[in-house]
């Protein structure tokens, strides 16, 4: 139970931590609303030459942007989410200190993280949705339960970017700057995790690996999940399944990684 609360009050001091950025909320809803905007007439257009493409007619393609946008922060598909820090803590050496402290290392900054992106959430991320709603014609559901089937999957998802994210930082041990796999991994995170199109649209071979791969728990699974296009039993499945694997796979290159830690500067 100690142990408990330690998490939580990381997970707590990540939210306060990203809730006093407030310029830079403010300018990040912005730049998610006009993302939004032209991502919405580019959908119009193509959904007006091939109606119904990828099993969506407009209305869903729509809300498809506006989820999108409204997840975009808060799962860090771009970046800016705590391996950046963790990447510069392992660069100059502060790693040693977090090593040191009577906590997992990977579930400090899991807890971190999840306190990051549930402020990015509500943050960042509602004010875009409630305005794509406003303006726009969405297929949203009316019942209580298509709700919190999505906001189930966007939890899923919140662990499955983490995996990814956290498996990119601790390449720094031995690269010293992960600069260059975080972009990498960035461009590939918003090709397959359907940033750019739905995943749905993809065809035959293509389609069948990028929706296999753990991107596609980002944001296809939960618009999926809302929309009424996937099962969410299923679509949880298929989530925690890349979770498990991703976070037992940090766990092993975490321990690879400190069984001989040579701190920079000596």
């Amino acid at each position: 139970m100690g142990s408990g609360r330690l998490y939580l009050a990381v997970a707590a001091g990540g939210f306060r931590r990203y809730a006093t950025y407030r310029a830079a909320t403010a300018a990040g809803v912005f730049t998610n609303t006009v993302f939004g905007l032209i991502l919405v007439y580019t959908y119009t257009a193509l959904w007006d030459e091939k109606p119904h493409l990828g099993g969506y007619d407009l209305a869903q393609a729509v809300t498809y942007v506006w989820i999108g946008q409204s997840l975009f922060k808060t799962l860090a598909n771009g970046g800016g989410g705590v391996e950046s820090e963790l990447m510069e803590r392992i660069r100059t050496g502060d790693i040693a200190i977090d090593l040191y402290r009577p906590a997992d290392l990977q579930l400090w900054w899991l807890a971190a993280d999840l306190g990051r992106a549930g402020f990015e959430l509500l943050g960042r991320g509602v004010i875009p949705f409630v305005f794509g709603a406003l303006v726009f014609d969405l297929a949203l559901p009316t019942d209580v339960s298509s709700w919190v089937a999505f906001f189930g999957a966007v939890l899923l998802a919140m662990l499955v970017s983490f995996g990814i994210r956290y498996l990119v930082a601790l390449s720094a041990f031995w690269l010293l700057d992960g600069t260059g796999v975080a972009q990498m991994v960035m461009f590939v995170g918003w090709f397959c995790s359907g940033m750019i199109l739905p995943l749905n649209v993809f065809p035959g071979t293509l389609g069948e690996v990028v929706r296999a791969l753990p991107w596609s728990s980002l944001l296809q699974a939960p618009a999926d999940v809302l929309m009424g296009h996937a099962d969410p039993l299923g679509t949880y499945a298929f989530q925690a399944m890349w979770a498990v694997v991703l976070l037992a796979a940090g766990r092993m290159v975490q321990r690879a990684a400190t069984r001989r830690v040579v701190v920079q500067g000596g």
